[in-house]
């Protein structure tokens, strides 16, 4: 397999496992994986860099405020060069415009940075634009690279073009398994799978669905993000008892479950999303529960149900990402909850990883405390460093979104009304 060219056709089912630790990593690459640990960059001047050390972080340190992104200061000064932070698109999930650029910025600031040493950008759905943006940034002396890959070819294709340069790569948020002095930086992804899964049976039995329930997924763009792969995986396995996607048309479980169909939606595309489940709702009107991989999707899911009429506390459907929409159809009964995954620490995470790799230092196995396996090749592995997810329900929205700024709750309050946002305890 030749991951130096781009990963067209190539098998996206990349999963990040176990909590190794950044040893295991290098011991596998040592074993005779064909990846190894990423060496780290040279940073600033051998004296400057020397005199720097690596505070000691791991993936709990970082908090609502930044407070120990100053820490970084002293690898900072010792490292060289701008850091660029590249995103993919604005039309996958609106957190890349809302949350990810901001914080990113705003990490990157708080360490120690100059407005000429931060670059953040959006690929604006463009592969040619992303890859366009990662040479831009090299030829400038960026050292490390922060990149959330729009798919599998051009995440293989920067990281060739950074390697060939000697310039390390942290995967943000989604996977790019190609090649070496690459990092991985994100959220547990199998664990928001099982997060969904679970969610979506207490809240079967809790809105007392009638059985048998009959189940339809609406699954995420498997064909252009390897995460997609493992959120299904993960639901499936808490579902159904199978870590497999998509799994067939009939499958049961002991709970007295009925899968009606699992169905892949292309680039996570929102609009399409409400077109299938809307023919599916036709074609299978004994649909009674629905698992959906986030809330953008399931905001149009939300639609297909109440223009067939359905109630509230009836059709329990799922979702991902903590976005307002997906808020208001907790609080309104028609979600079960969503998957918060604070963003602020996923940017403090990756700039902290960034700024100890361009100082030319170790990252902490507390910090890189995970590896990423390619299924395929259990061989094959890369660091990781992998933060923990949280299920969100109208019971704990006030003391996790409301509490950390995630959704405005004037904004949430309006929407669906004062006495509802009382009884949660949210003040809007």
């Amino acid at each position: 397999m030749d991951w130096d060219k781009p990963a067209v056709g190539l098998s996206r089912r990349w999963r990040a496992v176990g909590v190794l630790g950044a040893a295991a990593a290098l011991m596998a690459a040592a074993c005779g994986s064909s990846t190894s640990a990423p060496s780290s960059s040279s940073g600033g001047s051998p004296s400057a860099s020397a005199g720097a050390t690596v505070p000691n972080l791991s993936v709990s340190s970082f908090d609502l405020n930044f407070s120990v992104m100053p820490q970084l200061k002293p690898l900072v000064a010792a490292g060289s060069g701008p850091v660029a932070a590249i995103l993919p698109d604005t039309v996958s999930s609106t957190r890349y415009t809302e949350f990810d650029a901001p914080y990113l910025t705003k990490a990157l600031q708080a360490a120690g940075y100059s407005s000429s040493q931060i670059i953040v950008e959006n690929a604006q759905g463009s592969d040619a634009t992303e890859l366009s943006m990662a040479q831009t940034a090299i030829t400038k002396g960026a050292k490390v690279l922060i990149m959330d890959p729009l798919d599998a070819t051009v995440g293989s294709e920067i990281q060739s073009y950074a390697a060939s340069h000697g310039v390390a790569l942290i995967s943000y948020d989604r996977a790019t398994f190609a090649g070496t002095n690459t990092y991985y930086v994100s959220f547990n992804n199998v664990k928001v799978g099982q997060l969904i899964g679970q969610g979506f049976m207490q809240c079967v039995t809790a809105w007392k669905v009638p059985s048998p329930v009959n189940v339809y997924e609406v699954d995420g763009g498997e064909n252009s993000d390897p995460n997609a792969i493992d959120f299904a995986k993960g639901y499936n396995q808490v579902i159904w008892g199978q870590e497999k996607t998509p799994l067939p048309d009939g499958t049961t479980n002991s709970q007295g479950y009925k899968l009606v169909h699992e169905q892949i939606t292309l680039n996570w595309d929102v609009a399409t999303a409400g077109t299938q489940t809307a023919a599916a709702l036709t074609a299978h009107p004994q649909i009674n529960a629905i698992v959906t991989a986030n809330d953008e999707m399931n905001a149009e899911v939300v639609k297909d149900l109440q223009n067939k009429g359905v109630k509230p506390d009836t059709v329990p459907t799922t979702g991902q990402d903590a976005t307002l929409t997906g808020a208001e159809n907790i609080l309104s009964g028609y979600q079960c909850g969503t998957v918060y995954k604070p963003i602020y620490l996923e940017a403090q995470d990756a700039v902290a990883l960034a700024t100890i790799l361009r100082a030319g230092k170790t990252p902490p196995a507390s910090l890189v405390n995970a590896t990423t396996t390619d299924p395929s090749n259990s061989s094959i592995t890369e660091p990781a460093s992998l933060l923990s997810p949280t299920w969100v329900t109208a019971q704990n929205m006030n003391s996790t979104l409301i509490k950390d700024n995630f959704i405005p709750a004037s904004s949430l309050c309006s929407a669906v009304g004062a006495s509802v946002c009382s009884k949660y305890g949210i003040s809007g």
